[in-house]
């Protein structure tokens, strides 16, 4: 058997490295690095792919949400309402930008966030909102959508860990997430779905006049060289990155479709276990891409199971330890332990399993086998 890998990222590489190889070489001969033609290019196919009207490229995931709430002219003070369990870089911007993080709770099932919970927190200083698409599954946009119309709010999709990933809407559209809202963000890291070979990111929106706005935010708020118009920022994805993305997306529906395979394995394993409870799918088996396989282990083994896996060489992640509200720089005396029983809960008992396209079943088998034995020992 071969080694195991959380992500591995070099067996990927080896099913397109004749086109990886061309297309980077290509870049460098043509020494256009920055705005070159493959960010032009990629841009139109991930626009054609996503189905949405603008898609506009730049450094990283967390610049995208940054750069987006920049763009919608949220101003210090202006509370965002996102969830409490995820990674900080969602309510880090919020934070940069001088505006207002309200933190919320989750749901149990689905670890997104909470919709009842968005409602309690509204208050007059609310403007927007942040649903994160936690782990690859979409969070429950028509709720979202419905409480930010009766509000007048902004939703912001953080679509950094579910691109590619369906939502299927209750009358009947299917969407790609991340294209349902006001604006959203994701990241090209090289772990995502859809990864290059350094940082990357992008921002997707319908709305011509925000995307005007957003495309000269990213480029130092010139639309014109040397006339700055509105307040930007330094924030490219380069070429080299972009011929990466380009060799890589017509793979993202496969790259997906083998996530979900390795999960269908992982949890018929792992099915009838008593302290074991597996990833719960909302709707059909296409609203979730697995960025990770996150278990939840009820009998409080956890933390010994991750020391065994690691003494077996089976990578595992705690995603997350630490609720945002219980961070050091995000505490604040508006938050009561009482409003957070899941996030609460869920730190204490999930762990996330190897999850990439290049799973096989003797990894899997392996994997499995550990992790039963010892949680039932």
């Amino acid at each position: 058997m071969k080694k195991i890998q959380m992500v591995d990222l070099k067996g990927q590489y080896e099913q397109i490295k004749e086109r990886i190889d061309s297309s980077i070489l290509d870049v460098i001969e043509s020494t256009a690095f920055i705005n070159g033609p493959e960010v032009h290019s990629f841009q139109k196919e991930l626009e054609e792919y996503l189905a949405v009207k603008h898609v506009i490229p730049c450094a990283n995931g967390t610049d995208a949400l940054q750069i987006a709430m920049m763009g919608l002219g949220l101003q210090p003070g202006d509370e965002v309402i996102t969830a409490d369990f995820t990674f900080a870089a969602t309510v880090e911007v919020i934070a940069l930008l001088q505006l207002t993080p309200v933190l919320v709770d989750v749901e149990p099932d689905s670890f997104n966030i909470d919709p009842e919970a968005i409602k309690k927190a509204i208050t007059p200083r609310t403007k927007a909102i942040v649903p994160v698409h936690l782990f690859g599954q979409s969070a429950n946009m028509d709720a979202i959508m419905e409480i930010a119309k009766e509000y007048n709010l902004y939703v912001i999709e953080d679509n950094a860990q579910g691109i590619g990933g369906n939502y299927h809407s209750k009358n009947g559209n299917i969407s790609k997430s991340g294209t349902i809202g006001h604006v959203a963000s994701t990241s090209f890291f090289p772990s995502k779905n859809l990864g290059c070979y350094g940082d990357g990111g992008a921002i997707f929106t319908n709305d011509d006049d925000l995307a005007h706005k957003l495309r000269g935010i990213v480029n130092h708020g010139m639309y014109i060289r040397y006339h700055h118009d509105v307040i930007g920022v330094n924030s490219r994805l380069d070429s080299i990155q972009a011929t990466v993305l380009r060799a890589k997306l017509p793979n993202l529906d496969s790259y997906n479709n083998a996530r979900r395979d390795a999960a269908k394995k992982y949890t018929n394993a792992f099915t009838g276990q008593e302290h074991i409870i597996t990833p719960h799918i909302t709707g059909s088996e296409d609203t979730h891409v697995f960025h990770q396989y996150t278990l939840r282990i009820t009998n409080g083994k956890r933390d010994a199971l991750v020391q065994h896996l690691n003494d077996n060489d089976i990578p595992s992640g705690i995603y997350y330890p630490i609720p945002l509200h219980s961070q050091k720089a995000y505490k604040d005396d508006r938050y009561n332990e009482a409003d957070f029983p899941v996030t609460n809960q869920l730190i204490k008992e999930v762990i996330s399993l190897p999850m990439h396209t290049e799973l096989d079943n003797d990894q899997i088998d392996f994997i499995t086998k550990t992790v039963i034995d010892f949680v039932n020992k």
